[in-house]
């Protein structure tokens, strides 16, 4: 029969080596199946006052003949492609962070949207949507008359 001496430290460090294993694995398997894909969302800011709704989505480095907006079922849709440009064959790159590929980003307009007046814009890498409210669903002040008084009393 063999002792062995416990090792609380050889415990920790076999401890530690297999965590870093799972999340190597875990996050080089997710990474990779983005970049493979081309899977990327871009940021969208949707905001309103009492004429309109307003969406901007940061589309860097893309021109407006790259987007597609279309409307169906009150469902507004953005789909487009950043394609990846590579400068030189000479070009060595060590790392490549910005996100490449096609996106889709759909959203699901209010009623109170008037689908018929959208404006889109596009400037320095955003596209505003500018979407008209009904006019009936524009709030409205209610004016409130008085009723005369003397008429409704009779004289006796």
């Amino acid at each position: 029969m063999t002792l062995i001496k416990y090792d609380p430290i050889r415990e920790i460090r076999n401890l530690q080596e297999e965590m870093n294993r799972l999340f190597a694995s875990a996050f080089s398997r997710t990474f990779d199946d983005e970049l493979m894909s081309g899977a990327w969302t871009p940021n969208v800011d949707i905001y309103e006052n009492k004429d309109q709704v307003v969406l901007e989505a940061e589309l860097p480095g893309m021109k407006p003949e790259d987007v597609n907006i279309s409307i169906e079922n009150n469902v507004l849709t953005i789909q487009g492609e950043r394609k990846f440009e590579k400068k030189e064959e000479s070009d060595n790159y060590h790392r490549i962070e910005r996100r490449y590929g096609s996106f889709t980003r759909s959203f699901t307009l209010p009623p109170t949207v008037d689908t018929e007046r959208i404006n889109a814009e596009f400037d320095n890498g955003v596209l505003r949507l500018t979407m008209a409210k009904r006019e009936e669903a524009k709030p409205r002040r209610i004016e409130i008359k008085a009723a005369s008084s003397g008429s409704s009393q009779k004289n006796e």
